[in-house]
């Protein structure tokens, strides 16, 4: 079966948009604080076309902790944030994103999967809808886990600067 959805990032709006023969939904998201960019060690967030590489995380509860794509035995609290402030937090679900444009997002000092550049859950504390993160793509770890459950490795990913206001969310 091909899978015909598509996730959108608004850098604009600090939105993300699913969108399938069936759905059209809507999450607030949260883009690096330094806007957008390709480049390794920028902390920007990279544009253009991308797909989900790896679903990571399937079966673990909410406000897992993972390092290194890795689930850790911790589970987020604000206990634990406060034993560890510098940390920047990975949490439920990842999605880690593969760039398919050769020499833009893909390959050399441009390469979005190299740069480990996810989908991810944070801290419900965390600001969403402005820019916070490091490059990642944040989402609320209730919004991560309801995407999650609707792709699959291989999702066409279109992370674009503009507005959605433009661009009607239409079935596929």
């Amino acid at each position: 079966m091909v899978d015909t959805a598509l996730i959108e990032v608004s850098i604009a709006d600090q939105q993300l948009r699913y969108t399938d023969e069936q759905h059209c939904v809507s999450y607030p998201v949260s883009t690096a604080t330094l806007g957008a960019g390709q480049q390794a060690g920028s902390w920007q967030t990279p544009v253009g076309w991308h797909r989900v590489r790896a679903c990571i995380g399937h079966g673990q509860p909410s406000n897992r902790v993972f390092v290194g794509r890795r689930p850790t035995p911790e589970v987020y609290s604000s206990a634990l944030a406060q034993q560890h402030p510098e940390r920047d937090w990975i949490l439920t679900r990842i999605l880690w994103l593969q760039g398919l444009e050769v020499g833009f997002n893909r390959g050399g000092q441009v390469d979005t999967m190299r740069r480990f550049i996810y989908i991810h859950g944070c801290p419900d504390s965390e600001p969403m809808g402005v820019p916070h993160s490091h490059g990642c793509i944040r989402m609320r770890n209730d919004d991560v886990l309801d995407l999650f459950a609707r792709v699959s490795a291989g999702t066409l990913v279109w992370i674009q600067p503009h507005s959605f206001q433009s661009i009607p969310c239409r079935l596929l």
